[in-house]
């Protein structure tokens, strides 16, 4: 009867135990959307001069948190997705690529340019004009994010 009763409560516990396994972790209210020790300054969007195309987002990134982290994707406001981008040579031609993760440890510094790393903004908003603001979150390895403001300028002001 006990060895009856102990594999039926087994069974039970095992079966609620990979019900769980399928649950889509969430983020806990009032998480954190900032990440300690990331400061980002001289954000802003550049609209295309084509309506439709991408926007680039230039910034300069300090960093000087006590655990690394690494850049891994981004988030913009009034866009229906968002990459960082990079420069590097293949078939020995140079040409923008996906950006990989870049690792951050303290005292890093990262500047997001015309020419080099910068952060596409793809299928903008029409609603987001020049002179207004939006905002960019980067997110690291592991799921940390930091949001931050962005001022939009024209195709045609200087970047």
């Amino acid at each position: 009867m006990f060895r009856r009763s102990f594999m039926a409560l087994a069974l039970a516990t095992g079966t609620l135990s990979l019900a769980a396994c399928g649950e889509t972790p969430t983020e806990a209210p009032g998480a954190e959307t900032d990440i300690p020790g990331m400061k980002i300054s001289n954000a802003r969007m550049v609209l295309a001069p084509v309506a439709g195309n991408p926007a680039a987002i230039y910034f300069d990134l300090a960093y000087e948190g006590d655990r690394g982290v690494a850049l891994n994707r981004a988030e913009v406001k009034g866009a229906k997705s968002a990459m960082f981008h990079d420069y590097g040579e293949y078939d020995f031609k140079v040409q923008m690529m996906e950006m990989l993760p870049v690792p951050l440890k303290k005292g890093d510094t990262v500047t997001f340019e015309p020419g080099g790393k910068h952060l596409m903004a793809m299928d903008v908003d029409p609603a987001l004009k020049a002179g207004g603001t939006t905002e960019a979150t980067i997110i690291v390895s592991g799921g940390k994010r930091h949001t931050f403001p962005v001022e939009i300028r024209a195709a045609g002001d200087e970047r």
